[in-house]
């Protein structure tokens, strides 16, 4: 978020989607009725949507294969929510990276009254010392996190 963007504003409809940007982005939902799939999950009156829908949404993860809309679905839950979102890896994070969401998180609760819903790819990965750098923040809910754990084959 810059400092001219306006935080009431709603997201790009797929027509003012920029051209030039990758086919995914420009096909991506941009609204919780055009998500496909998880339908027993995000339908109308569905536990999740309910949820969402009444702001009342709180951590979560996200299972699944690559490709089955974990990070669509969680910044389809800022958009409905109205917060900030910011997405960042596990694995390519470490502490002093987590400090800094977490300041920016805060900084975006006390400038505007918004949660943020962090998005963290590969969630499992977070050693002990990383997952103590959210506590705070969690605890003052400040913002709430949103995991994407992939799915992986079971050995036998």
């Amino acid at each position: 978020m810059s400092l001219f963007d306006d935080p009431d504003e709603p997201p790009p409809t797929s027509a003012e989607v920029d051209a030039s940007a990758p086919l995914a982005e420009r096909m991506r939902p941009r609204t919780l009725d055009e998500f496909v799939g998880q339908q027993s999950l995000v339908a109308a009156g569905r536990p999740l949507r309910r949820a969402i829908e009444q702001d009342r949404l709180q951590s979560i993860i996200l299972w699944g294969p690559p490709g089955t809309g974990k990070t669509t679905l969680a910044r389809l839950i800022a958009t409905a929510t109205r917060a900030h979102f910011i997405a960042f890896s596990a694995v390519l994070s470490g502490i002093k990276e987590i400090r800094s969401v977490m300041a920016e998180a805060e900084e975006t609760r006390r400038r505007t009254g918004r949660r943020t819903i962090l998005f963290i790819d590969e969630i499992h990965r977070f050693n002990k010392a990383q997952q103590d750098a959210f506590s705070p923040a969690s605890k003052r809910a400040t913002s709430y996190s949103s995991g994407r754990r992939p799915r992986t084959r079971r050995s036998r």
